[in-house]
């Protein structure tokens, strides 16, 4: 069953192009090795504009795990948390 995966980040002012250089690696890099990956888009706060959240949509919770775990992604992980201003916060859903 797909999951979708919503990782709310706060970016420290001034950090946004490189929050959107970072994420768009990211994206690239889900494309190219991400078994499952279905999908993904960035969303940015109406209310708090350094407030992101992006979901992505994949074939199911193993294969984001299987993301999540993989070595690029993580390198490319510790270049995002030095732009945030607070630990980020991942959630998955799965539709009812």
């Amino acid at each position: 069953m797909a999951v979708r995966i919503l990782i709310e980040r706060i970016v420290e002012e001034g950090q946004e192009v490189k929050l959107h250089e970072l994420l768009t690696k990211l994206r690239s890099l889900a494309l190219q090795k991400g078994k499952g990956y279905i999908s993904g888009e960035t969303l940015r706060c109406l209310d708090t504009p350094n407030k992101f959240l992006v979901i992505s949509t994949w074939n199911d919770l193993k294969e984001w795990k299987a993301w999540q775990a993989d070595p690029e992604r993580a390198e490319i992980q510790k270049a995002l948390n030095n732009v945030l201003r607070a630990p980020e916060t991942v959630t998955a859903y799965s539709n009812l």
